[in-house]
């Protein structure tokens, strides 16, 4: 079955290219069955953050009503960016299938090897100036949370 998920996710890629959208797709599978599908909408929608993955997560949540998706796999038909990684990671998925890998897609001018190398860098040399604002104030919203005892955690 990986291949007929694969196969679906490559086939929402070029729809979506077809369509105007990105050459990416994606499903998110739990016990078996397709529960999420997507495609880039990243100019489709005016979305920085709308990568087949990331769609497809938000799909997948909706439909298991759920932020947790232990238990799923998501087939993409491209290795995923640094965003749509810390989504895998942040939403549990627990195995990833991709098809073109980041080469692929660096080839054809997708080239997230800058992102990279500016995580590795501290704030204040990243190429988009930061500065820290407010600390004190800003660390008031993190003890509320510590203190709280009904919090969901995630």
């Amino acid at each position: 079955m990986k291949e007929e998920y694969m196969k679906r996710a490559i086939e929402l890629s070029i729809k979506s290219v077809e369509n105007g959208g990105g050459p990416f797709g994606a499903v998110v599978v739990k016990d078996g069955k397709i529960v999420a599908e997507g495609s880039n909408c990243v100019t489709l929608n005016n979305d920085p953050t709308a990568h087949a993955e990331v769609t497809t997560i938000r799909k997948a949540c909706s439909t298991l009503n759920t932020f947790d998706l232990s238990g799923c796999e998501i087939y993409t038909s491209c290795e995923p960016c640094p965003m749509c990684l810390s989504a895998i990671y942040w939403a549990r998925i627990e195995r990833i299938y991709f098809g073109c890998d980041k080469t692929d897609a660096k080839n054809i001018g997708f080239d997230d090897s800058f992102i990279y190398e500016q995580i590795e860098l501290k704030p204040e040399q990243r190429s988009i100036a930061s500065s820290q604002v407010l600390h004190n104030e800003a660390l008031k919203a993190f003890r509320m949370w510590t203190e709280k005892e009904d919090k969901i955690e995630y």
